[in-house]
């Protein structure tokens, strides 16, 4: 992330809360009952209609692409940084994956609601995968912080939304396809947010999509024809080798012997 989208993010946090739009610590304080934020979210609403997240127009003022990539280059290892343009060159989803900066940079003058969250700051389809938890768990869920950093929470909905879009684009999926893809990730994050809503705090902690239950709705999409088992084969090899990478394997591939220990020096 650049210095410009991540000062775009903060200030649109101190431009809220100066404004009295409730996103501020003292409604998280106040416990505020179902009624309450049931009326602060309609109050959002006003402050962005729903209709307005349709639409995008770069701004007459807007940066070059290029030189937002070259601000973000300056602050990076220089050796990589060819690395990551070539990875970049790649395709046009590969573009999308590196460019986390430029779009928040076109997302900064765009509507919000002025609740801030802490995004993750670059929600691609990429960016989510199986892991183990502290619990001994294996959920899918987001697993990418890099670019993570306070801003409204349209910005992560809409980059994931988007990055189903560019890779159905690159994977040839027709229009209608892409549509009802983007819808159906949308969909699932409002009723995933609506059921959120009426649970308890550790109830929204704990609700995790564990890797058993991933797999039995792929094969739920095998048995209606909605996916091919060769794609039930591959997510079932992805779950198996998560499980397999644990903090032991990682050790044996990173670690090495460095130098003569003090027993070997004796």
């Amino acid at each position: 992330m650049t210095t410009t989208a991540r000062s775009a993010g903060s200030k649109l946090a101190e431009d809220n809360g100066a404004r009295g739009v409730p996103n501020a610590p003292s409604w998280r304080r106040a416990h505020l009952s179902v009624d309450q934020r049931v009326a602060r979210g309609r109050a959002a609403r006003r402050e962005a209609p729903r209709s307005e997240h349709g639409r995008w127009e770069a701004a007459p003022d807007r940066g070059d692409p290029v030189a937002l990539l070259e601000e973000q280059a300056a602050t990076r290892v220089p050796e990589l940084v060819p690395i990551r343009y070539g990875r970049m060159l790649a395709s046009p989803f590969t573009f999308y994956r590196g460019a986390a900066a430029i779009m928040a940079a076109d997302l900064a003058p765009s509507s919000v609601s002025g609740i801030t969250v802490q995004l993750c700051g670059d929600a691609h389809l990429s960016n989510f995968g199986v892991f183990g938890t502290p619990e001994r768990q294996l959920i899918f869920d987001i697993n990418d912080f890099d670019e993570t950093l306070p801003g409204p929470w349209e910005w992560d909905v809409k980059r994931m939304a988007a990055s189903f879009e560019v890779m159905g684009r690159f994977r040839g999926f027709s229009p209608d396809n892409r549509r009802a893809i983007v819808a159906a990730g949308v969909r699932e994050y409002r009723e995933r947010m609506r059921r959120a809503a009426d649970l308890p705090t550790l109830g929204v902690w704990y609700d995790q999509l564990e890797a058993g239950v991933l797999l039995n709705l792929v094969r739920q999409q095998v048995r209606v024809k909605q996916l091919d088992k060769k794609s039930a084969r591959r997510a079932e090899k992805h779950v198996a080798k998560a499980y397999a990478n644990d903090s032991t394997r990682v050790f044996a591939k990173r670690a090495g012997r460095g130098g003569r220990g003090a027993a070997d020096r004796r």
